[in-house]
């Protein structure tokens, strides 16, 4: 038998795909894995199929179709007041999180350091040790889930290779304020950190918050990488699109990964989304949009046990449960699944050292009414 060393000895199977297998086996009403259960806009299936059928089946330039990449710098420029140059500053991916692993990849090398926000999204810490690099978690607490940026300062060495953040947040759905994106640059300032921004969320959020780029700051332009997904912004996970915006110098090294990874993305997608992205609204409703789902969500589960505090963007919503039980949160989520028909995600996956029990767990709520009012009704018999 052949033998080898498993570079990742102790992971998992993720939380996402466990609370999703579990749902199914035991019918539960998924509200865990973050997906829409709505379809996507017709007119957009429709762009697909006529580009398709044009004949755009083959690879597209490695870097991306360019009547999307120059669409998504108007973009930039228009939401953000960013120049960049399509042509040299912004590649089409196959999803965010390839975006994320191929920068990673691009500037991560064995024996660097690189500090992330805890609780974080889940691709982060194997992209971080396949590169033979250390993760530096820095862990935000409840109830407010505050960043003390002295006492993150405090974390940066000589090995500090790059710096991940997330806003609006996976899974705590908190948004970074203008006090956070000052005191980040100010920190990053006389270092020679590269800026990993994860923005997959940027046009969901609520209550008049505006979503503060890490584009939007010159201080920090020429230090960051900002990850997106089309994904989330056209509620079609499964294609597994998006990309990646940042100076050329960066471009260029992150190019050298994306081009022996995957080379470049679906191209008839591409081509449709160019032509769909004419209309900046198909963008800039989605706060409105989600907005209206997490209202509804909050009032149908007001008369559960669960104790919420509004998130800010995203589309999900965090909840306490201290009320329900004393299971830690992995066992209360496997409750909830096979005894109450709800599934959703605990928070403590998310982190790479043990923490605190903070009896909070996570629902999706980009789901359908008759979705979420199914679920409220099965927990407002807890």
């Amino acid at each position: 038998m052949i033998q080898f060393s498993s570079k990742f000895p102790s992971a998992e199977t993720t939380i996402f795909s466990v609370m999703s297998a579990l749902a199914q086996k035991h019918e539960a009403i998924n509200l865990s894995q973050g997906f829409p259960n709505y379809p996507v806009d017709p007119r957009l299936i429709e762009l697909v199929h006529k580009y398709m059928l044009a004949g755009k089946n083959q690879y597209a330039p490695m870097a991306g179709v360019p009547a999307l990449n120059q669409r998504l710098a108007q973009k930039m420029e228009s939401l953000y007041g960013a120049s960049y140059d399509p042509a040299t500053e912004i590649t089409i991916t196959a999803g965010a999180t390839e975006a994320i692993f191929s920068s990673i990849m691009a500037f991560v090398r064995p024996g660097d350091e690189v500090i992330i926000i805890e609780p974080a999204y889940d691709c982060y810490l194997p992209a971080i040790e396949l590169a033979g690099a250390k993760a530096v978690p820095y862990a935000l607490k409840a109830p407010d889930w505050a960043i003390d940026w002295e006492e993150l300062g405090q974390l940066i060495t000589e090995k500090t290779r790059m710096f991940i953040i997330n806003s609006p947040h996976n899974p705590i759905g908190r948004c970074f304020s203008e006090e956070d994106m000052q005191a980040l640059t100010n920190l990053l300032a006389p270092t020679n950190i590269i800026l990993l921004s994860d923005e997959v969320y940027e046009h969901i959020v609520f209550d008049g918050q505006k979503h503060l780029s890490a584009l939007c700051y010159p201080a920090l332009r020429d230090r960051t990488l900002a990850t997106y997904s089309f994904g989330k912004t056209l509620h079609s996970t499964g294609w597994k699109m998006g990309y990646v915006v940042g100076a050329a110098r960066l471009m260029r090294e992150f190019r050298m990964v994306h081009q022996f990874n995957v080379f470049s993305a679906n191209t008839a997608v591409q081509y449709a989304i160019a032509e769909y992205l004419e209309d900046p609204n198909t963008y800039l409703g989605l706060s409105a949009f989600f907005q209206a789902k997490r209202d509804l969500f909050l009032d149908l589960m007001k008369d559960t046990p669960f104790q919420f505090e509004p998130s800010g963007g995203s589309y999900f919503q965090l909840g306490d449960y201290s009320q329900i039980s004393e299971l830690n949160d992995v066992d209360f989520a496997r409750w909830l699944t096979i005894e109450k028909g709800v599934a959703v995600i605990p928070l403590s996956p998310f982190y790479s050292q043990e923490q605190p029990d903070n009896k909070v767990v996570r629902f999706c709520f980009a789901k359908t009414e008759e979705t979420l009012v199914a679920a409220a009704q099965q927990l407002q018999k807890l």
